[in-house]
């Protein structure tokens, strides 16, 4: 924009579930580029930065789906939202970053939140609620550390929260809390980035208040106040076999507490997923993925995913 800040902008065309196309306005927000003291604000609409992968966008991800637990958490969209977020690069001899974000709290990708979807999680009708102040909007703080173990390996720690309201009721509230570890080795020898192993987990805990409410498929029924826990975790391990060739295997788990709603979404359920990606160029990729579900009350499912993707020109760099 000028020597002051970036502009970002991603615009997403799709076919939806009935063969309609649509355009989505995935992220578009400001980035400071100048302040004082280490500090930096983004401002608009983007990914949320709560832990490891929900702020990458899909083409990015090691996997064609997301974890189980991140779409148990943050719905199948994940946790991205229109507000502001405020981070500080503190000076330490290797990266350390703090950050909060504030969010507006309603919004279809605001799942355990605001989201009239969120009533697939508490059973109930949803409550129109007014922002009336800070405690009406979505606080999400995050750390995360950085550092060499040796001159081939280096390891990221981060911890991650998020705490506002729902529309189980006028005064209900959701906490989600997660943990992430990262762990990469590239050979000293490495072309082209390869060989490699890294190593990725996540692992996220959520209580969602649920006031007394009215069953949305049984309105003449009433649900008690309850308070609803879920948890999960998920581990994936990439190998970079060697320029253009990667295998991976991913192992999920995510289950919720017993509740007055048996909602499907919060049933324990198991996923193992053996993946193996070709990248013919770096502007495309072609990955084959495995992936065994295990459901409870529905039994076991097989399915096999073929994902092609490619790039048209310049594409910056993806995070480390």
């Amino acid at each position: 924009v000028d020597p002051y800040f970036k502009g970002f902008l991603d615009l997403v065309f799709k076919l939806n579930p009935d063969g309609e196309s649509a355009f989505e306005l995935e992220e578009a927000y400001i980035l400071t580029t100048s302040l004082v003291a280490n500090l930096q604000i983004k401002a608009g609409q983007f990914y949320t930065e709560f832990g490891r992968q929900n702020q990458q966008h899909p083409h990015s991800w090691a996997f064609v789906d997301q974890p189980l637990v991140l779409n148990r958490m943050f719905g199948p969209d994940g946790m991205r939202g229109q507000g502001a977020r405020l981070s500080w690069l503190a000076p330490t001899p290797w990266y350390t970053e703090a950050m909060v974000s504030v969010l507006n709290s309603a919004g279809e990708t605001m799942f355990s939140f605001r989201s009239e979807e969120s009533t697939e999680i508490h059973g109930g009708v949803a409550v129109e609620r007014d922002v009336r102040g800070g405690t009406d909007m979505v606080i999400v703080p995050r750390i995360a550390t950085s550092f060499d173990l040796t001159a081939t390996q280096t390891l990221l720690l981060g911890a991650s929260a998020a705490f506002g309201p729902n529309n189980s009721g006028v005064n209900t509230r959701t906490r989600v809390y997660g943990a992430d570890v990262y762990w990469k080795w590239k050979s000293a020898t490495a072309s082209q980035g390869f060989p490699f192993v890294s190593w990725q987990n996540e692992v996220l805990y959520r209580r969602y208040d649920a006031a007394e409410r009215v069953a949305a498929d049984h309105p003449a029924d009433r649900l008690p106040r309850e308070t609803l826990n879920d948890r999960g975790a998920y581990s994936q391990l990439l190998w970079g076999i060697k320029p253009r060739i990667v295998a991976g295997l991913r192992g999920d788990w995510a289950r919720g507490d017993a509740a007055s709603f048996d909602a499907e979404l919060r049933a324990p359920r198991t996923r193992l997923s053996p993946t193996f990606t070709y990248y013919p160029s770096e502007f495309s990729k072609v990955r084959l993925q495995y992936n065994l579900d295990d459901r409870r009350g529905l039994g076991r499912d097989h399915s096999i995913w073929l994902q092609f993707e490619f790039i048209l020109g310049a594409h910056a760099a993806h995070r480390f």
